[in-house]
């Protein structure tokens, strides 16, 4: 599934797009980084309500992030019992 190309003529505005553009950016960013992009992105979103310091936003990229499968190897996730397409 090819995301853009037209898709960008219904983001409503010029902001819209660029709001657009930038989610679909830490969404791929996220994933080359070997990181789930909704867990990724429910992580930094939970950290920025909690207070997380501006001057320290550059600990908040997913290349400085730890993915979930490497950081806790007790267990494995439980299989999904719905298939889902996460961007």
């Amino acid at each position: 599934m090819a995301l853009g190309r037209k898709n960008y003529l219904f983001c409503g505005s010029d902001s819209g797009g660029e709001r657009a553009a930038s989610i679909y950016t830490l969404v791929a960013t996220a994933k080359l980084n070997g990181l789930n992009p909704e867990t990724y992105l429910r992580d930094i979103l939970a950290k920025i309500a909690d207070g997380h310091p501006i001057n320290r936003i550059d600990e908040l990229v997913p290349w400085r992030m730890i993915p979930t499968a490497a950081a806790s190897s007790a267990q494995p996730p439980p299989a999904s019992t719905s298939s889902r397409l996460l961007l």
